[in-house]
C-alpha cells in the first residue's frame, strides 16, 4: 500500500516505527490517515518479523487532534453513517505491543491516540489534553473511557471538562506515560525499548498483552481466568519448552514465535 500520511519504516532489530506524515497541520487525524494508519498496524501484525512498533509523530506534534473541517458541517446521521471510531476499536485489536513515542502536542484524537497504544515515551515537550469542549463536543474515540481509567475520575473530569493541557511531568504524575525523556531522546529511548520487548518469546508476549487489556474489560474473578488460560495455554508452544532448557542450560534461548 502507498501511503500519503504515514512513514513506515522496518528495523532489523526486530520492530517497525509507523510516523504520522501530516506536519503542515500538526498530524491533525482525518479519515485518510486513520485509513492508512490501521492498515500498516494491521499489515504489521500479520508480519512475524515484527514483534514490536513504535507510533510517533514528529518533535512538534504526536497529534494535534481530529481533522475539524472533516466533521464541522456533518449532521448526526451522517457521523452515524460515517461510523469514522469503527477504525479505532480496530487497533484495540492489534496483538503486537505498540509504543507511542510523544513529542509536543497530543490532543483530542492524538491523545486518544496515544492512550490506544501500550506503553507512552514523552519527551519533555510534550503538551497532552482533550480540549473538544472548547469546539462544543466532548472525547468520541475513547478519551472519557481510556482517561478516566488511566488517572481517575477526578483528574479526567478536570482535563475533560476544562479542555485544558498537561505537561509531560504531569502525565508522568498521573500514570499516563511510562517516562519522559529530553525531546532529542524521545524516539530513541522509544525504539530502545522496542528492541528489547522484540527481543523477548513473541507468543508469551501477545498472549501477556492480551491479559492485561482484559483487566478493563472484566471483573477480577474473570481476569484471573483469562489469564491462567493463557498460561496454560503457552506449554503447548516451542518457546515454552526452549525458555526453560535455555534457563536450565544456563544459555539464551533462540525464540520461533511457535
Amino acid at each position: 500500500m502507498d501511503y500519503q500520511f504515514i512513514l513506515l519504516t522496518r528495523d532489523p532489530a526486530g520492530f517497525a516505527v509507523v510516523q504520522l506524515n501530516r506536519p503542515d497541520v500538526l498530524n491533525a487525524i482525518n479519515r485518510k490517515l486513520m485509513e492508512e494508519l490501521v492498515a500498516a498496524l494491521e499489515g504489521l501484525d500479520e508480519d512475524e518479523n515484527i514483534r514490536c512498533i513504535v507510533l510517533t509523530g514528529n518533535e512538534k506534534a504526536f497529534a494535534a487532534g481530529a481533522d475539524i473541517k472533516e466533521m464541522s458541517d456533518a449532521s448526526t446521521v451522517e457521523m452515524l453513517l460515517r461510523d469514522q471510531f469503527a477504525r479505532w476499536d480496530r487497533i484495540r485489536k492489534i496483538k503486537t505491543p505498540i509504543i507511542a513515542a510523544v513529542s509536543g502536542f497530543a490532543l483530542g484524537g492524538g491523545c486518544e491516540l496515544m492512550m490506544a497504544c501500550d506503553i507512552v515515551i514523552a519527551s519533555e515537550t510534550a503538551r497532552i489534553g482533550q480540549p473538544e469542549i472548547n469546539i462544543g463536543v466532548m472525547p468520541g474515540a475513547g478519551g472519557t473511557q481510556r482517561l478516566t481509567r488511566a488517572v481517575g475520575k477526578t483528574k479526567a473530569m478536570e482535563m475533560v471538562l476544562t479542555g485544558k493541557m498537561i505537561s509531560a511531568q504531569e502525565a508522568l504524575q498521573w500514570g499516563l506515560v511510562n517516562k519522559v525523556v529530553p525531546v532529542e531522546f524521545y524516539l530513541e529511548e522509544a525504539k530502545s525499548l522496542a528492541t528489547e520487548i522484540a527481543q523477548k518469546p513473541p507468543l508469551a508476549v501477545r498472549l501477556a498483552k492480551e491479559a492485561i487489556l482484559k483487566a478493563f474489560d472484566t471483573t477480577i474473578e474473570g481476569g484471573l481466568e483469562f489469564e491462567r488460560k493463557n498460561f496454560y495455554l503457552l506449554f503447548a508452544s516451542e518457546d515454552q519448552k526452549e525458555g526453560m532448557k535455555a534457563f536450565s542450560e544456563k544459555r539464551k534461548a533462540q525464540w520461533k514465535g511457535r
